[in-house]
């Protein structure tokens, strides 16, 4: 795997590995992990890639090798060399960086592919939540052999679970039901239940900066930002993708800005507070661009990968002028 930049992107190549899902390192500054798939993830093996940053660009760290596809990855939020992959068999694999083998445990409950798996950010808890096309997601601590709970409710697969980053046991889902839920590990339960588009519904994030906003991405080419207040109509809506949006992120330094990319091989940077808040498009991909990430460390710098067996990091232009 050669690291080459071009185009003003650090790009590593991932030959016979279609990119799903790239995160920044919370700890270390130029480490990020992606999660890629053989054979587009529709067969075959999966690899964790670690990728490591320095002055002559970046460079291939340690990877572990998953007998099925790898559709998503976080980081630990307690110890730096520690992250979790979901994959295609129902399982997820909890791996240690600063061992060369692995994984050092497997967890085996879902009964389909799972799509998404998140560590929570809030202290004080070591949560993991996980979304599976079995239609659950299920809690777990990676301390303990087995989930904690599943929760149900979604009428169809679920594609992604994250944490709210302010209010400790609480999540969201999304799902090809159409809805945006959030829920409450207290009490095992759904709290709400968004109807956020008439389109299956692959990504949502939580805004950083207000506990009460998160936003969804979907198959209908759009996003669309939720107010838990009131969720009788979204408080924003963006379009400008030509293909289902993949992911999207919430920028961790600025309060209206997002990312969001689509299987139109694009990257998205949009401030939604603007009259006109879509900023820059990004096309350096010539394929589906499923995984995307913007660094906690530097304000600027942006991962994204996709089917094309490349790993981008770069800093878009609208990034390096303040919003």
């Amino acid at each position: 795997m050669s690291a080459a930049p071009g185009g003003g992107a650090q790009t590593l190549r991932t030959p016979g590995r279609h990119g799903y899902a790239v995160e920044f390192s919370p700890y270390l500054p130029g480490r990020l992990a992606c999660a890629t798939s053989q054979y587009y993830g529709i067969a075959g093996c999966g690899t964790l890639i670690v990728l490591e940053q320095n002055e002559a660009g970046v460079g291939h760290f340690r990877s572990f090798d998953w007998n099925d596809g790898l559709f998503d990855v976080t980081w630990s939020e307690n110890n730096e060399h520690v992250l979790i992959t979901c994959s295609g068999d129902g399982s997820l694999q909890l791996w240690d960086t600063a061992e060369a083998t692995g994984p050092l445990q497997v967890f085996k409950e879902h009964t389909q592919e799972v799509y998404s798996v998140d560590w929570s950010q809030t202290r004080g808890e070591q949560l993991v939540v996980s979304g599976s096309w079995d239609q659950t997601a299920k809690l777990w601590d990676p301390t303990v052999g087995k989930s904690l709970c599943t929760f149900r409710g979604h009428e169809g697969v679920i594609y992604s679970t994250i944490w709210s980053p302010h209010i400790p046991g609480c999540f969201a889902s999304t799902s090809g039901d159409q809805t945006l839920r959030v829920w409450d590990v207290k009490t095992s339960g759904v709290k709400i239940v968004i109807p956020a588009h008439q389109a299956e519904i692959l990504s949502c994030d939580w805004c950083k900066y207000n506990e009460n906003l998160l936003v969804t991405g979907a198959v209908d080419c759009s996003l669309r930002g939720w107010d838990l207040r009131n969720i009788r109509q979204p408080v924003f809506e963006l379009l400008g993708h030509a293909y289902a949006i993949r992911r999207v992120k919430f920028s961790p330094f600025h309060a209206s800005l997002l990312a969001s990319c689509s299987y139109d091989f694009t990257v998205r940077f949009w401030n939604f507070s603007k009259p006109n808040p879509l900023l820059e498009t990004v096309e350096h991909h010539t394929e589906f661009t499923c995984g995307l990430d913007l660094s906690l460390h530097s304000p600027t710098q942006v991962a994204d990968c996709a089917w094309d067996e490349t790993v981008k990091i770069y800093n878009p232009d609208c990034l390096m002028i303040p919003p």
